[in-house]
């Protein structure tokens, strides 16, 4: 219509020229679109009819002026306008239609004009697209990209003639495409590439082609990034059709893609791309490669290279083979997409299927047609699953994997394990127990981890294992490690076979793990990770190639107190490795630079003699202050000596002395001089002082005994040799502790004297002379100068020196104190006597009478003042002086706090309230003022002290005790501390003498206690081990004694009653942990059962923070209870009422329970302690409790519950009969309560055996029994039916041997009861029927268990559990009761089960699983399909492409949007006739199909209810979609698609552009990969579900309604309002 149009007025209008003037507008008006597309129409007639000019009679005049006014138009209207909408719009998409229209016009004008327009509009567009960021970002007078995009697009078509413009245009946009934001690359690639492609032919399509291939793979070759990969991926994917074209690249094969490395290297890097549209690109370019080898039937490679790899070939003749493969390969990819384990899980056997294709490839030909790195993209893949499931399925199967055996596999595959496979490694959750293990196993990752490693390290080449293990331990020290990993990574190194494989690199490469990585770690797994890591060094260190520098620089950071502590496994088998290769080391490089290398190789004991010499060897003193040197160097030196001896020891013949003795000699002659050489420099007296104390420190380390030894011989050995200087060392050390130490860096000097002394005490054991001369001498003259040094008026003078020697005496007061305290230093003499007093006279006399009103006592709390700076001073040493006052605060509390114990008793000191008063205030000013991990000397003192003041201060004795817990709390992140200010607060807070006090006689310090003890147990969940201190303390100090119960004993116990609360949380403690808390308890449950031959069990020091230790402890208090003292069965009683008022509680809760949950937890742990007291509890008390019981059994209660209850109504009437009426009465409740519930009590009969020889009258109880249970033998409840039948066959048993004992009164019940059982045993034919009646007779409850021969802690604490389904981290074993020694066993209450028939049977034994055979199916159909058969998108397809809407229906005047909606890739007839509907409901413009026969299907005609006629019907082949796109975006459509991406927008925030065109994907594969570049919005629908995916219709519905919506409230994307002109 419009054409004719424009012919009418083209013949009514001679002056041309003015008609294009009238459509034309000024420059300050801004044209509207149909203005535009008018002034098109015009000019595209114009143009028609000046090519027909003879027909219509248009003079050369006209044409002339014709072409001049187009002229005009395209440099003075349109390309302005273009600027204008580039500036004012941005990146705005109202303003599309107008870059769309004038572009058109654009295009429309181009034609009328001269050959030369084109170039000259092209030469002054292509600047715009080579604006640097910095031009584009300062707002260029240029275009900006998108719209000089569209104007070349315009263009191109134009100037195909012209090569070289067009090479540039080429060069431009791909330079473009490196440097612009991502949502731009596409309109490049979909609006200048590919244009340009498409106007080439032949030759020159084919350089084009391979300019652009060069470009790509050299920019990810040089910059191999993601974001590269994505881009070229993008690029190689829009521009497929032309590069993966038939017959393409037929002059230079090896131009095109299918034969570049790095074209392959960028499909396999979008294969594991992070972004799922990136993996899709890289996949349909590897489908588009394998088609078209297949297709052409060609070799690829035509000519392969001789060198380098080849990562993709062809082979006509293998053709099927390799086919196979790629679909096989394809299908694995594509199903990794999706995140269900259960979908993904049945191709896992593809993979194995891939790698014996590439197996047996390899081994049949020289050159493999599938390259491994195809195999590693699959790994990595599930490597970077967000399933975790996923990723450990992946791991498990690369771990297994045969094929590392062979040698060119494992070389292929090192590169990945030591880099993805180490990472993914880090994961912890990979660790966890798999289906089947118990607590404390190896997890089975980790067995295959182990296997895995010495697997693969030996099938690498010799020359390839040393450079492959340094890497891997490099990588390990490259970031911080979780524990579980590590330690496991650090076994399966340990298991490698002894091999000269890591150098002094090596050994540096595992410091850097020791320094860095596992510095976080929990303490036992740290330590068991140090001795695999050192077995390690040990199996794999090259001897030859390290010395043995490098050797004890390595040891050094192993610690003593976590691994290598003298006298374990680990310490003997490195002197054994040391005695092995003693001499072999590689020689020390000659000190100097001249000087031949020496020959000789050295060996361990050469070497100490030579370090000893080095260390004491110092420069001469300059008389400056000197730091005190790093410990570490004697640290190092002291291990050395220790190792060189034991490894010297181990010859035959040789002596301990004859070893040490000339080994130390230069230590000990320097140390003979040290106090009469005034010479001797102090760096050279420091470091004889270091080396000593770390011998005695590492010789005698704590926790670890030398096996088999009564003495250590090396120990006494270094005793007797110290003994000779000791008298010098002492002297030495006194003099400078009385008054010679003035300088900051001397108080760690000070540190290092007094830990000497300390460590010296130890050796005058055996050494009594010595001893006495230290009391006589050392220590009062020590003691008397600090206490006068304290007292001098000059020391209120803040200076260096003072504040120096202040601290330095404090510090060596608290260190006597602490020897005495310790036991270490007899108090008996005279002269300790005396010296005790002077301290206890100078900290605890009152400084004045009224200083104790003010709360200040003694000289306690004394600050030690900042010195100021001085010369030489540096203020980085003064930073570190809070630290310094800190310890001078605790010191003289470490003092007042044995004081307290040694005097607070004695009558010769007197305490008033004040007094006692001042010195709590002080104390609380000692918390507030200390940091949290120097507070225990202050706990200490409290403890002794709130007895003494809580009659007076009861408030101020609470707020205490509130203070010291909150310091505790704040340590709760800070493991090294807390634990001791933890047991210190709980030994100061929950001491008995404040446990026995009543609400009466302390209301609020009793309530502070109770919140304690309660916010104890809430801390308690989250940190393992808090708990178990405060119980194990209480019950320590409620455990009644074996000696009888004296007035005391009884009035400690008695204060169990106003803290019950405490033992009732004890009975059901156990939090349920997180699943990674678990993982670390198992870990560390898993390192203790390796016992002594991992040497962190003996060295770490032994905590026990096990959250199920407890309620051991609780059971063992229990167990110790007296039935016959009244104040235990008090406890008792009301303990069971707290625990079954907690049992009902949970059962009337709303809560639904489910197994294994912390209310099922709960009931089982009420349960088992409610079966431990039973025996022990009254006659009448059970009569009371006797309700409850049975109450409890009619609730809804887990299997392991049920069986507890049971089996304490079975002992309740076994022990008191006369209570079996009411049981009886159990069965007469109102049948609509009990429902299952009296399943419960039919299997108390089922026992019956147990309790009728205990009944009075045995034929009436049975008789009764009998009447009872056949009542339900006819229940409607297949369940009560099957329980009451196993009853009725127990009890019918016991009647009929009744009966042959000539009891009478069954006869009439016999034809019933025959009739039942014969029902029964009728099942044998009824299938499940059949096995759920063999089944109940096979239960442990109603087989191999007898109620009274297998009551034992054994069977309630650890059978019962492990039989019924609980979770093993429930489970207590009979050994955590032996470790505890409070733990009382009786005949009534043994241990462990006298009978072995419940400990036979293994968890689950008498569960039945029914396992079928699974049919083998066809190859594809075990796979859930949601994938569409790969080769289904290369079909051929019909060329022609019809872009004329048919109309389908008349409009009927009906109002429809400008909404176009795309369904050419959707190819199920259901979802097409549903969206067809969908489409006409809310009006969109037209609904366009790949085939329009579809509307003659059933199924679409279903769906549609004839929305068809009513509906515009385009129909575009799927091929020709990409031309299609283009043109509607040349006509201004916006390109809308669903799909996530990088840059998608959410549906609630995207604003639709009146003009949308909305893309559907295809139902399994989505958007081509080749079409994605051409959208220009990604809209995502926002998801809260698992499933990942809606239905193409659901999804296109919710887009079409969105859009509409936007439509009907005017709040779509605003258009651009033309002025009026």
């Amino acid at each position: 219509m419009s054409s004719v149009l424009i012919e009418a007025v083209l013949s009514c209008a001679p002056d041309y020229g003015l008609l294009l003037e009238s459509l034309c507008w000024s420059e300050d008006s801004w044209p509207g679109t149909e203005r535009l597309e008018a002034l098109t129409a015009l000019i595209e007639g114009l143009g028609t009819a000046m090519a027909a000019s003879e027909k219509t009679n248009v003079s050369l005049a006209n044409q002339k002026t014709v072409t001049d006014k187009v002229n005009s138009i395209m440099w003075t209207q349109c390309l302005p306008l273009l600027h204008r909408i580039s500036a004012e719009a941005g990146a705005g998409v109202k303003y599309r239609e107008s870059t769309a229209a004038a572009c058109r016009l654009l295009s429309a004008c181009v034609p009328l004009c001269d050959d030369s327009v084109p170039g000259r509009l092209a030469l002054s567009v292509l600047p715009s697209l080579q604006l640097s960021e910095e031009e584009e970002a300062a707002g260029s007078s240029k275009l900006g990209v998108e719209i000089a995009c569209e104007v070349m697009a315009a263009l191109i078509p134009c100037l195909a003639a012209d090569e070289q413009l067009s090479l540039t245009t080429l060069t431009s946009a791909l330079s473009r495409i490196k440097t612009l934001p991502d949502p731009l690359v596409p309109k490049v690639a979909g609006r200048l590439l590919l244009p340009l492609l498409e106007s080439c032919r032949d030759a020159k399509l084919e350089n084009f082609l391979t300019l652009i291939l060069d470009e790509l793979c050299n920019w990810h070759s040089a910059v191999p990034t993601p974001a590269t990969s994505q881009r070229a991926l993008l690029c190689l994917t829009a521009l497929s059709d032309h590069l993966l074209g038939p017959r393409r690249f037929a002059a230079s094969p090896s131009s095109g893609p299918r034969s570049r490395l790095q074209f392959w290297r960028i499909v396999q890097d979008g294969l594991t791309h992070a972004d799922c549209v990136s993996r899709k690109r890289a996949l349909y370019l590897l489908k588009r490669c394998v088609a078209l080898s297949e297709e052409e039937r060609m070799p690829c490679p035509l000519h392969p290279p001789d060198e380098g790899e080849i990562l993709f070939r062809w082979s006509p003749d293998k053709s099927k083979l390799i086919r196979q493969f790629w679909e096989d390969y394809v299908l694995v990819v594509e199903t990794l997409e999706e995140n269900q384990v259960h979908v993904v899980r049945p191709v896992l056997n593809r993979i194995d299927t891939l790698i014996q294709t590439t197996a047996n490839d390899s081994q049949d030909s020289t050159h493999g047609l599938f390259h491994p790195s195809w195999l590693l993209c699959v790994y990595q893949r599930m490597f970077h699953s967000e399933n975790k499931s996923l990723m450990r399925e992946g791991v498990c199967h690369l771990l297994e994997l045969q094929v590392l055996q062979q040698p060119q596999f494992a070389l292929a595959f090192s590169q990945f394990v030591i880099g993805p496979f180490m990472d993914v490694l880090s994961e912890t959750s990979l660790f966890y127990r798999s289906a089947g293990q118990s607590i404390g196993d190896c997890p089975e990752l980790a067995c295959k981890l182990q296997v895995f490693m010495s697997t693969f390290f030996g099938s690498l080449p010799l020359e390839c294992r040393g450079h492959a293990l340094l890497r891997m331990i490099q990588q390990l020290g490259s970031k911080h490690w979780c524990a579980v990993p590590l330690l496991f990574l650090s076994q399966a190194l340990s298991k490698l076979p002894p091999s000269p494989l890591l150098g002094a690199e090596g050994l540096a490469a595992l410091r850097e793990v020791l320094r860095c990585t596992m510095i976080t770690h929990q303490v036992l797994l740290r330590g068991a990770a140090q001795c695999f890591l050192l077995n390690s060094a040990l199996r794999l260190t090259d001897v030859n190639s390290v010395t043995l520098d490098d050797v004890f620089s390595f040891l050094v950071d192993f610690r003593a107190d976590e691994s290598l502590c003298r006298g374990t496994l680990l310490w003997k088998q490195l002197c054994s490795w040391l005695s092995e290769n003693n001499g072999r080391f590689k020689p020390r490089a000659p000190s100097g630079d001249g000087g031949d290398a020496p020959t000789e190789k050295e060996t361990v004991k050469s070497y100490v003699e030579e370090e000893i010499l080095a260390h004491l060897r110092v420069p001469p003193s300059t008389g400056q202050p000197e730091r005190i040197p790093n410990p570490k160097e004697a640290d190092r030196l002291a291990r050395a000596v220790l190792l060189c001896v034991d490894v010297e020891t181990t010859h035959p013949g040789v002596e301990t002395s004859d070893v040490l003795e000339p080994l130390l000699s230069p230590l000990l002659d320097t140390l003979s001089r040290i106090s009469t050489n005034i010479y001797l420099p102090v760096r050279k007296s420091d470091k004889s002082l270091q080396l000593l104390l770390r011998l005695f420190q590492l010789g005698r380390a704590s926790n670890c005994q030398l096996a088999g030894e009564e003495q250590d011989g090396v120990m006494v050995a270094l005793e007797r040799l110290f003994l000779k200087v000791v008298d010098s060392i002492q002297e030495f050390i006194l003099r400078r502790l009385l008054g010679e130490l003035q300088e900051l860096f001397d108080i760690e000097r000070a540190q290092l004297y007094l830990s000497v002394l300390q460590q010296l005490e130890v050796v005058y054991a055996s050494a009594p002379q010595h001893r006495r001369s230290v009391l006589q001498m050392c220590l009062p003259k020590l003691i008397n100068h600090s206490l006068k040094l304290l007292q001098e008026p000059s020391q209120q003078i803040v200076s260096v020196g003072n504040q120096v020697a202040g601290a330095v005496t404090m510090a060596s007061l608290a260190m006597v104190c602490g020897l005495m305290e310790q036991k270490a230093i007899s108090m008996q003499q005279p002269e300790t006597l005396t010296a005790l007093k002077s301290i206890n006279d100078f900290f605890c006399t009152p400084l004045s009478s009224s200083s104790q009103s003010l709360g200040s006592f003694g000289s306690l709390n004394k600050h030690l003042e900042r010195p100021p700076m001085e010369g030489g001073v540096s203020d980085a040493v003064l930073q570190k002086w809070g630290r310094v006052a800190a310890n001078f605060t605790r010191d003289q509390w470490i003092c007042l706090s044995f004081l307290m114990k040694e005097f607070g008793s004695c009558e010769s000191v007197k305490t008033s309230p004040d007094t006692l008063k001042a010195a709590l205030n002080c104390s609380m000013e000692a918390l507030t003022l200390l940091p949290g991990d120097l507070v225990l000397p202050v706990l200490t003192y409290l403890e002794t002290l709130l007895p003494q003041v809580v009659q007076h201060e009861e408030a101020l004795c609470a707020e205490a005790v509130t203070l010291a817990w909150g310091l505790v709390q704040g340590l709760a992140t800070n493991p090294h501390d807390f634990w001791l200010a933890l047991k210190g607060f709980v030994s100061t807070a929950f001491q008995h003498k404040l446990l026995q006090l009543s609400d009466s006689q302390a209301p609020t310090l009793v309530s502070t206690l109770k919140q304690i003890s309660s916010e104890l147990m809430e801390l308690s969940q989250t940190k393992s081990g808090v708990f178990g201190v405060l119980l194990e303390h209480c019950c320590r100090t409620w455990m009644p004694t074996d000696r009888g119960g004296s007035d005391m004993a009884e009035d400690v116990f008695s204060s169990v009653f106003g803290h019950i609360n405490i033992l009732a949380e004890a009975c059901v403690h156990g939090p349920v942990f997180r699943r990674d808390q678990r993982l670390i308890q198992d870990i560390q449950t898993y390192v203790e059962q390796l016992g002594e031959g991992c040497a962190a069990n003996v060295a770490v020091a032994g905590d026990n923070r096990d959250d199920q230790m407890p309620r051991a402890c609780a059971m063992a208090f229990l167990s110790h209870l007296d039935p016959s003292n009244p104040q235990h069965q008090r406890l008792m009683e009301e303990l069971v009422t707290l625990l079954l008022k907690k049992d009902d509680d949970i059962s009337k809760s709303k809560v639904r329970y489910y197994s294994n949950s912390l209310q099922h937890r709960v009931k089982n742990r009420v349960w088992q302690t409610l079966l431990l007291l039973l025996p022990k509890l009254r006659e009448e008390f059970v009569a009371t409790l006797l309700d409850l019981v049975f109450e409890a059994g009619f609730c809804s209660n887990q299997a392991s519950v049920k069986y507890l209850m049971e089996w304490m109504m079975v002992l309740i009437l076994f022990y008191y009969p006369q209570h079996v009426d009411k049981f009886w009465a159990c069965f007469s409740m109102d049948h609509e309560k009990t429902k299952t519930s009296i399943c419960t009590f039919l299997s108390v009969l089922v026992h019956f055996n147990i309790i009728i020889p205990k009944v009075k009258d045995e034929v009436a109880q049975l008789r009764k029994a009998l009447d009872v249970i056949l009542q339900w033998c006819f229940n409607h409840n297949f369940s009560v039916r099957l329980y009451a039948l196993l009853a009725l066959k127990r009890v019918w048993s016991l009647a009929e041997a009744q009966a042959s004992e000539g009891g009478d009164g069954f006869s009439g019940l016999t034809t019933v009861v025959k009739a039942c059982l014969n029902q029964a045993e009728a099942m044998q034919s009824t299938g499940n029927a059949n096995k759920n009646w063999i089944r109940i007779q096979e239960h442990f409850f109603f087989g191999a268990f007898d109620p009274t021969r297998d009551f034992s802690v054994e069977t309630i604490f650890y059978t019962f559990p492990s039989l019924s389904e609980v979770a093993d981290d429930e489970w207590l074993p009979p050994c955590k009761f032996q470790k505890l020694t409070c733990f009382c066993e009786s005949l009534s209450l043994p241990l462990r089960n006298p009978s072995p028939d419940l400990r036979q049977l293994q968890p689950g034994d008498w569960i039945q699983q029914d396992k079928g055979e699974q049919n083998k199916e066809d190859r594809w159909a075990e796979v859930q399909k949601k994938i569409v058969p790969w080769r289904l998108g290369m079909q051929e397809q019909e060329p022609e492409l019809h872009l004329v809407p048919q109309q389908r229906a008349a409009r009927l005047g009906k109002q429809h949007g400008a909404l176009l909606v795309v369904a050419s890739l959707i190819d199920k007839p259901t979802n097409l006739g549903g969206l067809c509907r969908t489409c006409e409901i809310f009006g969109a413009s037209a609904l366009v199909l790949d085939n329009l026969r579809h509307v003659s299907d059933k199924q679409f005609q279903s769906l549609s209810v004839s929305s068809e006629l009513w509906l515009p019907l385009l129909e575009v082949k799927p091929k020709e979609l990409t031309d299609f796109l283009q043109l509607k975006k040349s006509e201004g459509y916006c390109i809308v698609g669903v799909e996530q991406t990088a840059n998608s927008q959410s549906l609630q925030d995207y604003q639709f552009p009146e003009k949308t065109l909305l893309l559907l994907g295809n139902e399994r594969e989505g958007i081509p990969a080749n079409l994605l570049q051409m959208l220009d919005v990604c809209v995502e629908i926002p998801q809260q579900g698992v499933i990942r995916s809606l239905n193409v219709h659901v999804s296109a519905a919710l887009l079409i309604w969105e859009y509409t919506r936007q439509r009907l409230s005017g709040c779509g994307s605003p258009e651009v309002k033309p002025n009026s002109s």
